[in-house]
């Protein structure tokens, strides 16, 4: 921890008009002021000023896409628009050929969007870690294949050695538990130099009146920067001249709560780079109208994300003459850059992503000293998106992909009806039931009674008929499971790991 001179620091924080934030330091214990001074000394007062005096005059302020935006969207045209379900086959197969010839290159990465915590999970732990239930205990970070899953199939299909790299953007919250639990786990029988973790950068909680907030006497109210501090983080962090040094050249990006991510997707990575495309993104079809996601569509002619708050009622309702949702590409945080386009991004338009306004309750200390809790948001946390960068793409596209193959996030307590850890589960149990099925295996009840032979193409809410899990050590997207499955009975529930697999084809 770099020391910092008390007096230079202040000097500092009166330049930006927030000398309130040492107010306690005479209290403090030597140890904790020197912590206090080593959070402060870094930011730069310009800086510092600038964001409190952004967010003090963002707050109240109409955020979103602007006024009249019925008149302004649209959906995005057919030729920007693929689809993993309704191509041809030939298609596809060009697709997924392509995708995998570009991972057998060594030219595509993996990028994980992972700086945010456990926080509404109710655990003190970063997200990755958790565990949804499965009967492996896998958590979140070890039950998809995380950048070796494309890499396995490209290796295969070529005959080569196929390295993906695996970048993780973290935070000051996460960073030092995640290096930790990887290097606990083997780095998930990856090669640590192919594993690049990356801290985001913080910015300080602001009251409405623009002062930071402090949290502690000895300690800032600080927040990750948003998942658009991505691109500020690939610059602090010199990660594109990692990718250049590399070869890579295509990026997938995705985030870490969502359970069922396929990665690299050889079909994604495919479709966008034979669209020519610099800037990619996975939509699934909207559930019913108000389901609480983004939708991907064009304003003024632009893509972007229109957040579903920022809709109105009558424009979510509206329908295509097929009777389909109109505005129904819904936005699940997984993306396809090129590296050149984020070039671009770092270099020249970053500045220009607006920060978007999240008020929050922010734990603070009052004159006296005391710690508060407030009953009601009193601060400001500054953000920006991933996806604020899709109007400044020269090729974008979107690929719609099934939500019951691809889309199953973690963001909610068990207690919640969505997006939870049973959800969660649940789906992922589902995925590798249908893989087992369609494999040819037959699953027995605990009674000893044949399941039926086909499972429905939509799971029901609830439990699969068989519990059945598939490492991605053995299989990565369903591939290649007939050599274990096919013809068989199994008990439920099955784990199908290596060990059972060697077991069942030895």
């Amino acid at each position: 921890m770099e020391a910092w001179d008390e007096r230079a620091v202040r000097e500092r924080l009166r330049c930006a008009g927030q000398e309130h934030l040492l107010r306690f330091c005479a209290d403090l214990a030597p140890g904790p002021r020197a912590a206090l001074l080593a959070e402060l000394g870094p930011l730069e007062p310009d800086v510092l000023r600038e964001h409190c005096r952004r967010a003090a005059a963002a707050h109240g302020r109409p955020s979103g896409p602007g006024p009249d935006l019925a008149a302004r969207l649209q959906p995005l045209p057919p030729d920007r628009l693929g689809s993993a379900t309704r191509c041809h086959p030939d298609t596809r197969r060009r697709w997924e050929e392509e995708g995998l010839h570009q991972i057998a290159l060594g030219k595509v990465a993996v990028l994980l969007l992972a700086g945010g915590q456990g926080t509404r999970l109710g655990v003190p732990y970063p997200k990755g870690m958790y565990q949804v239930g499965l009967p492996s205990q896998k958590s979140l970070y070890s039950c998809r294949p995380r950048g070796s899953g494309g890499a396995a199939v490209a290796g295969e299909r070529f005959g080569t050695r196929c390295i993906v790299p695996w970048y993780i953007m973290t935070s000051e919250f996460t960073l030092e538990p995640t290096a930790k639990f990887f290097q606990e786990h083997d780095f998930f029988h990856l090669d640590p130099a192919n594993v690049v973790m990356f801290e985001q950068r913080m910015l300080p909680a602001v009251t409405f009146d623009g002062r930071a907030i402090l949290e502690r006497k000895d300690k800032v109210a600080m927040a990750p920067d948003g998942n658009g501090g991505l691109y500020c983080a690939l610059a602090d962090h010199q990660i594109l001249e990692d990718m250049e040094q590399r070869g890579v050249e295509f990026v997938h990006v995705y985030c870490v709560d969502n359970i069922l991510v396929r990665l690299p997707d050889p079909l994604f990575i495919g479709f966008c780079v034979c669209q020519g495309s610099d800037c990619g993104t996975k939509v699934v079809e909207k559930a019913y109208p108000e389901e609480p996601v983004g939708v991907v569509c064009q304003v003024d002619g632009v893509p972007q994300v229109v957040e579903y708050n920022e809709m109105d009622p009558e424009t979510v309702q509206l329908r295509a003459p097929s009777g389909a949702l109109l505005f129904s590409a819904g936005n699940i945080c997984n993306h396809f850059f090129t590296r050149a386009f984020l070039r671009r991004v770092t270099s020249e338009y970053e500045p220009l992503l607006q920060p978007h306004v999240a008020v929050k309750k922010v734990p603070y200390v009052d004159e006296e000293g005391n710690s508060v809790t407030p009953k009601a948001p009193n601060g400001i946390k500054m953000e920006k998106f991933v996806f604020d960068v899709f109007p400044f793409a020269k090729n974008f596209v979107a690929f719609e992909v099934p939500r019951e193959e691809e889309f199953s996030p973690l963001k909610n307590g068990d207690l919640a009806a969505r997006d939870s850890p049973t959800t969660a589960r649940q789906a992922l149990l589902w995925q590798h039931y249908r893989w087992a099925v369609q494999a040819g295996a037959r699953f027995l009840n605990i009674n000893g009674v044949l399941l039926p032979d086909q499972p429905p193409s939509l799971p029901d809410q609830g439990e699969p008929p068989a519990v059945c899990e598939i490492s991605p050590l053995v299989s990565c997207f369903g591939e290649g499971l007939e050599e274990y499955l096919r013809g068989r009975e199994f008990q439920t529930p099955l784990l199908l790991d290596e060990k059972e697999a060697r077991a069942l084809h030895p």
